[in-house]
């Protein structure tokens, strides 16, 4: 079966920097676009950065643009999502995705992660 894995959440500072990366296992993972996205206490889960099935693609919400930077390494079966610059609104538990298209909806994903913290102190 699909599993995704998140990992690299944690407490950090405002302005500090995190690396969360998601190891995917039960499918050829080049053959599929992956998606990150946060859900924060109380909100919906909202689209953070998408990147195609080579890397040659990506995309960022607005909220997160010049900051975040999703990549992939396909030899590792792992995206990632670099943050830098972190302010406390960026609080909220992030999840990986796996989909045919790097869609910044939902419903384009078919496999979703567990999550993992991240909060950002003021």
């Amino acid at each position: 079966q699909v599993q995704l894995i998140e990992s690299g959440g944690g407490l950090v500072q405002a302005g500090g920097s995190l690396r969360l990366s998601c190891a995917a296992s039960g499918r050829t993972f080049s053959r599929y676009a992956m998606g990150w996205f946060r859900q924060a206490p109380g909100k919906e889960r909202e689209f953070v950065a998408a990147i195609d099935r080579s890397g040659g693609y990506t995309y960022d919400a607005d909220s997160v643009k010049g900051r975040f930077a999703i990549s992939r390494s396909n030899a590792k079966s792992t995206v990632y999502l670099q943050m830098n610059s972190l302010k406390p609104e960026d609080t909220a538990v992030y999840y990986c995705a796996s989909g045919q298209r790097p869609a910044i909806s939902l419903s384009a994903y078919d496999y979703w992660g567990q999550g993992t913290q991240v909060t950002v102190s003021s």
